[in-house]
């Protein structure tokens, strides 16, 4: 998994609420045997005039000059709600976004994301809707070491993360690398576990 450390990209302005992962990637949008290309049905339904052909809606902000290929969302509260379908992680990150800033999110979802190098940026619902109303393609950088978003006026954005997560993201690891960390003290056990206990290993 690639690790987050520092990211700085436009940031896409799509703030509206309670965004679910059946908005992110429609169910019908879930026909690949692998992850790869799901990025082209991310937000198909809005993304797209006609979805059948491909044909882009130009209102959409990611089909805007200078927000196209945007490795940031800028979102309402609750992202990520509904299905616990990590397809939703899958296409953002196929897409190339590598970072969700919103007030809050699904909590599978949110889960999903850590797990697969996505960053969930938890801030203030003034502080993203302020971030979100500007017109223009702005650049923002986000320090997750420092826990920090700079915006281009220079000021700091502080954000708390679990130190968990954080671990995950910075180190590029999934749940099995994050156990395969621990694997002496798991060989340790084992090891102890085996001599105190012969008779279940014939």
């Amino acid at each position: 998994m690639e690790k987050f450390t520092r990211l700085t990209g436009v940031a896409a302005p799509l703030f509206r609420a309670n965004v679910d992962t059946d908005a992110i990637i429609p169910s019908r949008e879930m026909k690949k045997v692998s992850k790869e290309g799901l990025g082209e049905g991310m937000f198909a339904d809005w993304r797209y005039s006609d979805v059948g052909a491909r044909v882009e809606n130009p209102d959409f902000v990611l089909n805007r000059p200078g927000f196209r290929q945007a490795p940031i969302l800028l979102s309402g509260p609750n992202f990520g709600c509904g299905s616990s379908r990590e397809h939703a992680v899958w296409a953002l990150q196929d897409y190339g976004i590598r970072c969700v800033i919103a007030p809050s999110f699904g909590a599978i979802f949110q889960g999903n994301c850590v797990r697969n190098g996505i960053l969930p940026l938890v801030l203030p619902e003034p502080s993203v809707a302020a971030l979100a109303r500007v017109e223009r393609p702005q650049t923002l950088t986000i320090d997750l070491a420092a826990q920090s978003v700079r915006v281009p006026d220079g000021t700091e954005l502080p954000f708390t993360i679990a130190p968990a997560d954080k671990e995950m993201l910075l180190e590029g690891l999934d749940a099995i690398g994050v156990t395969l960390k621990r694997l002496p003290v798991i060989q340790d056990f084992e090891g102890g576990y085996r001599a105190r206990n012969p008779w279940l290993f014939f």
